[in-house]
């Protein structure tokens, strides 16, 4: 922040000068290609959920980022990103494998990576994240409501219609309140989920693995991350340890200190910039090719 306003007097540009600094910095620490996808719906909870999510629109501005890019190098995707849009995660990751070697990505998570960007962190190589980055469970939301939720509900209604029929008459009213298109649709959205992650994984992070054993990890991962008896809410967060514990590759960002810190001054670059403007998202790479979205909050 002391080094933004020391430069806001004589540099009208000093949020992307600052921001563009930490990202050259980074680059040449790395080599690696980097690509920033940044949120600010956190403290804009007022803004536009669609505006702020990730949807079908993300994939041309990634496009956009990765044109001038050098194809030969690894990539670093830094995720700082809230829900939905399992399609156009689902979109862009296969975009970015049909450039990048799917060994050569790398997700680093400095704060928060929710919902379709913890599905997108599990198509990587591995994972960067400090101890107080977070991932968060997959299960898909639809209308707001979790799709696995919806489906042991209408389960459990069924079933006590059949065992005691006096309570059909109760069970009816509710029921009916959710149309046969909604079910399928949370069905779908369950099964699509765990297909997903479940063949990224095998396909990249557990590639190495024999069959079987990738078969296994890839499975545990996605029970876990799907599991609402373990989590309670979509909202839990899930730690560094947590994903060590159910064999992601997760490498800790303190044990390169020059690489924490850099990233740190990308974190907070952004941070700053959605502060003390109108963006509420952006995609940039290490190039300073760059989209960032302004639109008016929805009151």
């Amino acid at each position: 922040m002391l080094e933004i306003n020391a430069l806001i007097p004589t540099d009208s540009h000093a949020l992307d000068t600052v921001r563009r600094k930490y990202l050259k910095a980074l680059h040449e620490y790395t080599w690696n290609n980097v690509i920033c996808y940044y949120s600010w719906w956190l403290q804009k909870p007022e803004a536009n959920p669609n505006a702020v999510s990730i949807n079908d629109d993300d994939k041309n501005w990634f496009m956009n980022a990765v044109y001038k890019l050098d194809k030969t190098k690894n990539l670093d995707i830094i995720l700082h990103t809230p829900w939905w849009g399992i399609s156009a995660a689902e979109s862009i990751v296969h975009y970015l494998r049909s450039i990048f070697d799917k060994s050569k990505i790398r997700v680093i998570i400095p704060q928060m990576a929710m919902s379709a960007w913890t599905m997108i962190a599990c198509s990587a190589n591995k994972i960067l994240m400090w101890k107080q980055s977070n991932i968060w469970p997959i299960d898909p939301q639809i209308r707001w409501m979790s799709a696995r939720w919806v489906i042991e509900w209408f389960q459990k209604a069924k079933e006590e219609i059949i065992t005691t029929p006096a309570i059909m008459p109760l069970r009816q009213v509710l029921i009916s309140k959710y149309s046969p298109d909604f079910i399928i649709q949370c069905i779908k959205a369950k099964d699509q989920t765990n297909e997903i992650v479940n063949k990224w994984l095998q396909s990249n992070m557990f590639s190495k693995s024999k069959k079987a054993k990738k078969i296994e990890q890839a499975l545990k991962v996605t029970k876990f991350l799907w599991d609402n008896d373990t989590h309670k809410e979509h909202a839990r967060h899930i730690s560094l340890n947590d994903c060590k514990k159910i064999w992601l590759k997760v490498e800790s960002l303190e044990a390169d200190q020059t690489l924490q810190d850099l990233v740190l001054s990308v974190h907070h670059s952004y941070m700053h910039t959605f502060w003390m403007s109108a963006s509420i998202k952006a995609i940039e790479n290490h190039l300073w090719t760059a989209y960032f979205k302004h639109v008016p909050v929805v009151q």
